[in-house]
């Protein structure tokens, strides 16, 4: 590594970070010294200190001194309060995209709020804030072919089904738009970082009841649809329906970290989701 490169320290923080996250480097466990890093990462000590303040401002270190090499901080308790999605899942989202691979596996009905909380990281990358090598985004998303369980008309008896009716027309429509926006918004940084980005889509053969988002493998954040009543003009029809607000939805945050529960949830939880891509699910194409 050029120690002289002024990218350096955030550079050194990225790969000690990514030790932390895939447990090479374990909470309460003691760094290597300055020196040793130094030697490793063929730099200077100056460059070391200020990958760690990096790490110690993200809280990924505790214990900081100069007397001594400072320790992995514990990781916070998944029984963080839980945050609405569209709100919870940007930070979520941002701190994932600093490690040097990105993988973020998703299972949701649309994809509105992965789109919009896909815009904060994507903005520091071209603010050359974050600097990933790849990413890799793999998105489940409900069958245009099948009978959706939600969004139906409220009236009994009325059909909205494989395209035939407005409801699933409009679901439909959100559907593809939203996933070609968050596609885009993905490929644009490989056409102006070079990053190598790979974003893929296959189609479930049924409706999720919840929302999953795996990062990295290291975290799993699960939110349950919670349907609701409403209505919502689409052409000239006032369409009366059970409908679900995704963005409103709580995220649940399990981490690999904190403790043998959540490890256990968040091994599971990938899968349940690689089976699922491997298997019953099929090519997705985002047209009408």
């Amino acid at each position: 590594m050029n120690g002289n490169s002024r990218n350096a320290p955030q550079r050194i923080a990225d790969v000690l970070r990514e030790r932390i996250r895939a447990g090479e480097l374990r909470a309460g466990e003691r760094l290597p010294t300055q020196a040793e890093l130094a030697e490793e990462f063929g730099v200077e000590r100056g460059v070391v200190r200020r990958a760690l303040r990096v790490l110690a401002d993200d809280g990924l270190l505790s214990n900081v001194s100069k007397g001594s090499p400072p320790r992995i901080a514990e990781p916070a308790p998944a029984s963080d309060e839980p945050r609405p999605t569209m709100v919870g899942l940007a930070p979520r989202l941002t701190d994932a995209f600093r490690a040097a691979h990105v993988r973020i596996d998703v299972v949701s009905h649309t994809s509105e709020t992965l789109m919009v909380a896909v815009g904060e990281p994507v903005r520091l990358i071209h603010e050359g804030r974050l600097r990933p090598e790849s990413i890799e985004f793999r998105v489940l998303l409900p069958s245009r072919t099948i009978n959706l369980a939600f969004p139906v008309l409220v009236a009994e008896g009325a059909e909205d089904a494989d395209g035939g009716g407005p409801v699933h027309e409009r679901w439909l429509q959100m559907r593809n738009a939203q996933a070609q926006v968050l596609q885009h918004n993905l490929q644009s940084v490989r056409h102006t970082h070079g990053i190598d980005v790979h974003v893929r889509f296959r189609a479930l053969p049924f409706t999720p009841p919840m929302k999953l988002y795996l990062l990295n493998g290291q975290e799993a954040l699960l939110g349950y649809y919670l349907l609701a009543r409403r209505e919502e003009e689409w052409g000239t029809q006032t369409l009366d329906m059970y409908d679900a607000l995704g963005s409103q939805s709580l995220l649940f945050s399990f981490a690999r970290q904190a403790g043998r529960r959540d490890q256990a949830f968040v091994e599971e939880s990938q899968k349940w989701f690689d089976a699922l891509w491997e298997t019953i699910t099929t090519d997705l194409t985002l047209s009408q």
